[in-house]
């Protein structure tokens, strides 16, 4: 990262343009540097900075895809508030150490609003006069200031450090929204009278310049209703989905070609290698890659990635690509690092499979949502019993919940711009709900036998299998948006082979 060097005695706060102490609440700063003071400067050099800049402004842009999509998703939440100002933040940058930040993910809901993702912007819905609609604003930071330095003197916002964004009409032009300066809102917001709402998490700042005009309990109606909305994936959505599927099949098969690699290496070559193909066909991963070779399959969230891959062991990969517009996969196949599965680990992965096959069966437009985990729940309990490792009979099991000591979670969750997709919706409207065309969920039964687990033999100790697939519930029943990636033990070797020939 380049850091311009100033020596103590070259920096005087004289030469600060616009210096000032610790920001109002809901300001937009912009960071100082050196102690919170700009470099000392000559006119010379100040005056040469502002002037032989070329015109840069882009004046063709057309409409981001989901502009339509965006506009009637904010049209529905116009309906459900009127008369209310609501108020959506992007968020902030989070400092990870010192002066260095995390790569910045603009909220879920402010990017299913808007399609934007740049840090700090802020969606507003203003009431109309007449209290039956809402006009929309995006608040964004606009064009580095040429004239009073910022551009190239602000480390953190200024276009010469950080690149160049987009102007306040280009914003306009791509997102079909009016855009305004964002540091000028917190006073906007201040000013304003009636009733607010605020999407809480993302801006400190903005929440504190409305603590006196929202309460707590009316901001997560507003979470709620968002996360609601999102239950029903649109068909901008559902082609997002389908790409970020796909990308994540191209990077199991990365995963695959490297096996060798991973043997030689450990568990985070193969997290780089998947990684490689999300940051070059999309934004990022949707969430820490799961690479667990051997025991390590048996711990739900492996994200250390960090142990020896052996031949003879099964690796578990759970990974998604997020695409570029923040939708993401989640899928997961248990691997033989030596491309065959041992007959104990053959039986093991079968089982799950055919509780993953019963599971899948269950997605149907009308179906209750926890049909589909009721079911595969039943197919494992039921192998459980059939192998000795709990006494039946199989609805004794079930009612009391024993065969969970092996497999542990749920059997899938809904899917889309994140990994948990909607997880606030409230009980009736979710896991006690109806599944619905354009709902896209995963299921992803599995089976794991802890190292230490003296209760069951011990060829099945330190065995963790897991088989998870995309699924979009259509007008007839459900597609696998997953399916190009093999699920049975005898496709997936003869996959492996294919690969690694």
């Amino acid at each position: 990262m380049g850091e311009v060097q100033f020596e103590e005695d070259d920096v005087t706060e004289e030469h600060t343009p616009e210096a000032r102490e610790t920001p109002e609440a809901g300001e937009q700063p912009i960071k100082q540097r050196k102690n919170g003071l700009y470099p000392d400067v000559s006119d010379e050099l100040a005056a040469n900075m502002k002037s032989g800049w070329a015109d840069t402004e882009l004046h063709d842009l057309e409409p981001i895809p989901q502009a339509a999509n965006t506009a009637r998703r904010r049209a529905a939440l116009s309906a459900r508030f009127p008369g209310e100002r609501l108020v959506i933040p992007a968020g902030n940058l989070r400092t990870r150490s010192n002066d260095t930040d995390y790569s910045f993910r603009a909220s879920t809901e402010y990017a299913y609003l808007t399609g934007d993702q740049t840090e700090n912007g802020v969606l507003v819905l203003e009431p109309d006069a007449n209290g039956d609609g809402h006009t929309a604003t995006v608040y964004l930071l606009p064009r580095s200031n040429r004239e009073n330095g910022e551009f190239w003197l602000d480390g953190a916002h200024g276009e010469l450090w950080v690149g160049r964004r987009h102007s306040l009409t280009e914003a306009r032009r791509l997102l079909g929204l009016p855009a305004k300066d964002v540091r000028d809102l917190a006073d906007e917001l201040r000013a304003a009278t009636g009733p607010v709402r605020i999407v809480r998490g993302h801006d400190a700042g903005l929440e504190a310049a409305l603590t006196d005009k929202v309460t707590g309990e009316r901001d997560e109606e507003l979470r709620v209703f968002l996360s609601e909305q999102r239950l029903v994936k649109d068909a901008f959505e559902i082609e997002q989905l389908q790409k970020a599927v796909d990308s994540t099949v191209r990077g199991f098969e990365d995963v695959v070609k490297v096996l060798d690699k991973g043997e030689a290496t450990s568990e985070r070559y193969l997290e780089g290698t998947f990684f490689l193909r999300a940051r070059v066909e999309g934004n990022d991963v949707g969430y820490g890659s799961i690479c667990a070779s051997g025991p390590h399959a048996t711990t739900l969230h492996w994200v250390r990635n960090d142990g020896p891959v052996r031949s003879g062991d099964l690796l578990l990969l759970d990974a998604g690509v997020e695409t570029t517009t923040l939708y993401t996969a989640d899928v997961t196949r248990t691997l033989p690092v030596n491309g065959a599965f041992s007959p104990t680990q053959r039986k093991i992965y079968d089982a799950v499979y055919e509780a993953q096959e019963a599971g899948i069966a269950a997605v149907k437009p009308g179906a209750k949502y926890r049909d589909f985990h009721d079911a595969a729940q039943r197919v494992l309990a039921t192998k459980l019993v059939e192998w000795g490792l709990v006494e039946g009979p199989v609805e004794r099991v079930l009612e009391l919940g024993l065969q969970r000591r092996w497999t542990l979670h749920g059997t899938g969750h809904m899917l889309g711009l994140d990994v948990h997709d909607c997880a606030v919706a409230r009980t009736e409207t979710y896991v006690a709900g109806t599944l619905e065309p354009g709902m896209c969920l995963t299921v992803e039964p599995g089976l794991y036998f802890q190292a230490d687990d003296l209760t069951v033999p011990e060829e099945y100790r330190g065995i963790g299998v897991r088989i998870e697939d995309d699924i979009l519930v259509t007008e007839d029943g459900r597609r696998n948006l997953s399916a190009a990636l093999p699920r049975t033990s005898d496709d997936v070797e003869a996959w492996m082979a294919r690969l690694t020939s």
